[in-house]
């Protein structure tokens, strides 16, 4: 189907003739998207996902170090790619997503949580695989500096250029991304379509979805299409730590103050455990001492005679 397609239009850009087209600039955008040792199954699934969903990318195997990232530079020059989506775990449990540009640049860091994959989802929506998805902004992205900075590199990489090798001529589904919270909440939904006649226009009391995973759909007259969205997965929520200058390095142009690392925050959990145990161990202490100093432990200590006792009067 695709050859056909791009058959089709060959022939009718051959009439135009070559000045139109050269003036168009080509959109070449190629993701190169691996992972680092110790990912979980939720990971790797993760991965998996994206990697359907964008058919401009390249999946490699996984990357041995985490500490010299600049060899990514490498690998995207290798293979050809302008983008490259990394995942780093820490600890088997932490995982954090970079977003760059090589080779000049810039670099997001990003930590990923509450991640859901398509497969645990289960969700009833599904879209073509190699179709095109029409990328939804909040418009908070354009309030500020790293905001923007953010959007473009997120466009640059879940954008699928209409050029592709693996791309199909359709559009079917929509990538949002919401920015709430410091956080940017990315969600995958299908673009449902059926006719107007089927379903008759909902009441005020069916205007609320009974799937909360569908949106409302847009309603037209007879004989029209009924458009609305079903809800396909993955879910993934991305809170932005740094943003690097260059590819994988070079000056911090922006730091989230606000971010808590989750190894701090395990930390203070187990300083708060211990701080309990420390006052318990404490408190049992000082109740020994005192019982101590007054004689009521045996042995221990020494007991004050009252001189009322009667082996002092009757001695």
């Amino acid at each position: 189907m695709a050859a056909v397609y791009k058959s089709l239009n060959k022939g009718s850009k051959e009439g135009a003739g070559r000045a139109g087209d050269a003036e168009k600039p080509k959109n070449r955008q190629r993701v190169l998207i691996l992972s680092s040792r110790g990912v979980t199954m939720r990971h790797r699934h993760l991965l998996n996902d994206l990697h359907s969903l964008l058919p401009h990318s390249r999946k490699d195997a996984k990357l041995d170090t985490k500490t010299q990232l600049s060899q990514l530079n490498e690998l995207a020059d290798l293979y050809n790619c302008n983008n490259v989506l990394f995942f780093e775990a820490r600890k088997g449990k932490d995982l954090y997503i970079w977003l760059s540009k090589p080779p000049n640049g810039p670099t997001i860091k990003m930590h990923c949580q509450n991640v859901h994959t398509t497969e645990e989802l289960n969700f009833t929506g599904n879209c073509l695989k190699g179709s095109r998805p029409i990328l939804s902004f909040d418009a908070s992205f354009d309030k500020q500096a790293h905001t923007r900075v953010m959007k473009e590199l997120l466009t640059h990489t879940f954008g699928v250029p209409p050029g592709s090798r693996k791309v199909k001529p359709f559009t079917d589904h929509v990538m949002g991304f919401t920015l709430a919270d410091g956080k940017v909440w990315i969600r995958c939904y299908q673009i449902s379509e059926t006719e107007a006649a089927k379903h008759p226009k909902p009441t005020a009391d069916e205007t609320t979805p009974a799937d909360p995973t569908s949106l409302p759909s847009i309603t037209g007259r007879p004989g029209e299409t009924s458009i609305s969205l079903v809800e396909i997965g993955p879910r993934l929520v991305l809170t932005p730590i740094v943003i690097l200058e260059g590819s994988f390095g070079g000056p911090v142009i922006y730091e989230n103050k606000e971010f808590v690392s989750p190894n701090q925050i395990r930390s203070d959990l187990r300083r708060a455990k211990a701080g309990r145990y420390n006052e318990r161990t404490e408190g049992t202490l000082e109740r020994k001492n005192r019982h101590r100093d007054l004689g009521l432990r045996t042995g221990e200590g020494v007991k004050q005679v009252d001189p009322l006792d009667n082996r002092v009067v009757f001695a």
